[in-house]
């Protein structure tokens, strides 16, 4: 009966470990999402206009690693920026440094033993939660029971893990390990990329050393692959994107894996050097730690432009990558984390979409004034352009939806999704209903009478007229513009009935043009109102929040609007 104890002691033991880790895990993602949510548009900003200057750059990278607690969502967002030109490759590189060296003061604060702060931390961020429900401090507090959980989690991990030291297995295992040490940072680099945080896999090896768990000098091999695996998760999770944005984050993993290179032969030396004295062997983990990224910094931030060079050549840009032009150019992935930066990108990539509608409602009226089939084929490719864009839209949106967003934010999200879907329906008529109609008349020879284009002209510039007020309107949200808009919506109805008796009238007096043309005539007219009708639909939900809307009807116009001066 014995050994069976002992196996379930082992077997309870190695539960414990691994809830002490996903414990740690979901504390580390509370405090980068809490940090992100709170303060992420701010660092986003911060980050973009530091690349200019190789300290300033670095600086941020400190700073915005130390509030997102993850190097990765740093690369990640410098991976994005460069993707759209917003930043240089090197100067992006010289942030990523930074980074690197900001998770090592987070991981020096956190190795104290800090423990007497859990209570204060979870009722603190509890109420600051629930008091700032409505703004950004709630996430603060949502970050503070982050961190809570992770010192909670490292006690966890020390308490429990005492008994393995006088494991035989784990005695055998290690002693394989030591004397294979390129396969131990392989093996925790696969672990930090699995677990997408080297921050916690370091202060899990930092425990396991403090404990007695592991030797020494096997914890510096386990933080040089912790350091390489962090490094290998943005270069995955970039890998369907262009070679621009794939570029930092092969930058940061090439500049780590020579360093743990370099530094893998001198590992005895650095045990020694650490660990001569009794010291707390948790701490001097975390020193060697950074160390490694202090040294790193120093090394590559005069090299940031050669090293720059270097992924150009391994990664070059393809011709064809510029010329999709469906795809989208602003909608960032390391922005989900953050709603209100997301939604900033989703509102900039429908008002590219939006650009494109635009044009073709432009091209459209010459499509019906001039026998050139290639403008019809030219507007029916933008359409499978609007297309592309729109699903990438929705893909987008539907990645925001798992993320906590305040009742402002959920309306925005809404206004988003609806403006797009009705952009893409009126690129549909403008395709399948209009171009058809276009081509139609190019193969038939049809003309239109000079009073009946006229019409279709100016109920064309209407429209065009009103799809400008419907971008300002989706972009400022303004109330006067949004009651202009509506009341145009009624002017374009009656144009339309004006126009549908002009051509009536032509038809009795047997205008030759007019009789050939009539169905087409009242078609164009039909189309063009109804695009007008999904363009107006931006301005019913600031209407209806204003009091001014009933039944999408307007009611009397108040005095004072919502509009600023």
């Amino acid at each position: 009966m014995i050994p069976r104890r002992k196996t379930i002691s082992a077997t309870l033991v190695f539960v414990h470990i691994i809830g002490g880790v996903c414990l740690l895990l979901w504390g580390v993602s509370m405090v980068n999402t809490g940090f992100n949510r709170a303060f992420g548009t701010g660092l986003r900003r911060m980050i973009a206009r530091s690349t200019n200057n190789r300290a300033k750059a670095l600086l941020s990278g400190i700073a915005a690693t130390m509030v997102l607690q993850s190097s990765t969502a740093a690369v990640l967002i410098l991976s994005s920026f460069a993707a759209r030109g917003l930043i240089q490759v090197p100067g992006g590189i010289a942030v990523v440094l930074g980074a690197d060296v900001g998770t090592t003061l987070v991981a020096q604060i956190l190795v104290f033993d800090l423990s007497l702060l859990v209570p204060i931390l979870i009722t603190a961020g509890f109420i600051i939660n629930k008091a700032f429900s409505g703004g950004d401090y709630k996430h603060v507090g949502r970050a503070m029971i982050g961190i809570a959980l992770i010192l909670l989690s490292l006690k966890m991990v020390v308490t429990v893990s005492e008994p393995l030291r006088d494991s035989a297995t784990l005695a055998t295992v290690i002693a394989a390990l030591a004397s294979e040490p390129l396969l131990a940072v392989v093996l925790a680099a696969l672990l930090t990329w699995l677990a997408h945080s080297s921050l916690a896999m370091v202060l899990l090896f930092a425990s396991f050393v403090g404990t007695g768990t592991i030797p020494p000098e096997m914890g510096l091999m386990l933080i040089l692959g912790a350091n390489l695996g962090g490094a290998i998760a943005p270069v995955v999770m970039t890998m369907g994107d262009n070679a621009t944005a794939r570029r930092i984050p092969l930058a940061n993993l090439l500049m780590r894996g020579m360093f743990v290179l370099l530094m893998l032969p001198f590992l005895p030396v650095f045990a020694e050097i650490l660990f001569a004295e009794a010291a707390d062997a948790a701490r001097q983990m975390v020193h060697f730690h950074m160390f490694f990224n202090l040294a790193l910094a120093v090394c590559f931030i005069f090299l940031t432009g050669a090293v720059a060079k270097l992924t150009a050549r391994m990664l070059p840009e393809k011709e064809t990558e510029n010329e999709d032009k469906s795809r989208s150019r602003y909608l960032d992935p390391s922005a989900l984390s953050t709603p209100p930066a997301a939604l900033a990108c989703a509102m900039r990539e429908t008002l590219r979409m939006s650009d494109y509608i635009q044009r073709m409602l432009r091209d459209t009226l010459e499509s019906f004034q001039t026998n050139n089939m290639q403008r019809v084929q030219s507007v029916r490719d933008q359409d499978n352009i609007v297309d592309g864009i729109y699903e990438d839209i929705k893909r987008y949106m539907a990645q925001m939806s798992g993320q906590y967003m305040d009742k402002k934010e959920s309306q925005r999200y809404l206004d988003i999704l609806t403006f797009a879907t009705n952009l893409e329906h009126i690129g549909d008529i403008i395709d399948k209903s209009l171009m058809e109609m276009a081509a139609k008349r190019i193969r038939n020879q049809y003309t239109f009478s000079k009073e009946g284009f006229k019409e279709i002209s100016d109920f064309h510039a209407a429209v065009m007229e009103n799809l400008q007020r419907a971008q300002n309107v989706f972009m400022s949200g303004d109330l006067d513009m949004a009651y202009k808009l509506v009341e145009e919506k009624a002017a374009v109805r009656r144009s339309e009935k004006r126009a549908s008796e002009s051509h009536i009238d032509r038809l009795r007096r047997g205008v030759a043009e007019t009789v050939a043309t009539s169905s087409l005539h009242l078609d164009i007219l039909r189309d063009l109102r109804r695009i007008n009708s999904y363009l107006t639909a931006v301005a019913y939900p600031i209407l209806e929040q204003a009091g001014v809307l009933h039944k999408h009807h307007l009611k009397k116009k108040p005095k004072k609007s919502g509009s600023s001066e």
